[in-house]
């Protein structure tokens, strides 16, 4: 059975740091394309990040780049999403993603990945 447990969110404040992670049970995460998502309440889901096999190769959306940063820890088999100056409209549920189909970068598009984290709320107050 594949469990996807996230960890780390939480309420922080306009300018700060949250990190959260993704711990990865039933599957080698060191095989497979990651990624990060985020959904706003009443809004889709939307694409943040997503990290290759090894963990070199990383993309991120318009809206996080230069403040969040992706990685993947595989001996922990774990993946991380670090978010810095952070701002309000990043106030979402986040979710960690694996595309078994994959080995490089991932998709933008929610519906090609296999594998879902429980989802967990970062709150960024102004």
């Amino acid at each position: 059975q594949v469990l996807m447990v996230q960890s780390g969110g939480g309420l922080v404040q306009a300018g700060g740091s949250l990190r959260v992670s993704c711990a990865a049970s039933g599957l080698s995460l060191s095989s497979y394309t990651g990624a990060w998502f985020r959904q706003a309440p009443g809004k889709e889901r939307d694409f943040v990040a997503t990290i290759d096999w090894s963990g070199v190769g990383t993309y991120y959306s318009d809206s996080v780049k230069g403040r969040f940063t992706i990685s993947r820890d595989n001996a922990k088999n774990t993946m991380y999403l670090q978010m810095n100056s952070l701002k309000p409209e990043d106030t979402a549920v986040y979710y960690c993603a694996v595309d078994l189909k994959r080995i490089g970068l991932g998709s933008s598009i929610s519906t090609s990945y296999d594998y879902w984290g429980q989802g967990i709320q970062v709150t960024v107050s102004s």
